[in-house]
C-alpha cells in the first residue's frame, strides 16, 4: 500500500523561504502523482500544487505561482519537494503531501484535475507538516 510522509515545515518571518519534503514508497504502479495541500487555521483544505512522476509537469495555484513550485530529486524519483519562496502570513497552515498512482490514463486524469483545483481523492496522505509564518 502506497505510503506518503513529508516534513520541513518550521517558523519562517514573512517573506522568507522553506522547503518541503515528501518521500513516497510501497507503491507498485507505473507513475504517481503528488499533491500538496495545506489547511489554514480555521479554513477548509485546500490543493496548493502538484507534480506528475512521467515527466515531472509541475502546476501550482493561482494564488502561490511565482512563489510555490514543486519539483522532483533528480537523483532519487520518489522524493518530491514544495519550494515557497516570499512566503505571508496567509500561507500559515497544515501543509500535507499525497500520492495517487497508477497507470499513464490515470496520471493525465489526475493532472486535469490538479489544473482544475478538482484533485482531492487521493491513494495516501502524509500526517502534514506545521508551516507559521509569522514575525
Amino acid at each position: 500500500q502506497v505510503q506518503v510522509a513529508e516534513s520541513g515545515g518550521g517558523l519562517v518571518q514573512p517573506g522568507g523561504s522553506l522547503t518541503l519534503s515528501c518521500t513516497i514508497s510501497e507503491f507498485s504502479s507505473d507513475y504517481y502523482v503528488i499533491g500538496w495541500f495545506r489547511q489554514a487555521p480555521g479554513k477548509e483544505r485546500e490543493g496548493v500544487s502538484c507534480i506528475r512522476s512521467s515527466d515531472g509537469f509541475a502546476y501550482s495555484r493561482n494564488s502561490v505561482q511565482g512563489r510555490f513550485t514543486a519539483s522532483r530529486n533528480n537523483t532519487d524519483e520518489n522524493t518530491v519537494y514544495l519550494q515557497m519562496n516570499n512566503l505571508k502570513p496567509e500561507d500559515t497552515g497544515v501543509y500535507y503531501c499525497a500520492a495517487a498512482t497508477g497507470n499513464g490514463p490515470r496520471e493525465a486524469h489526475l493532472t486535469r484535475l490538479c489544473v482544475l483545483g478538482q484533485l482531492h481523492d487521493m491513494d495516501a496522505w502524509g500526517k502534514g507538516t506545521l508551516v507559521t509564518v509569522s514575525s
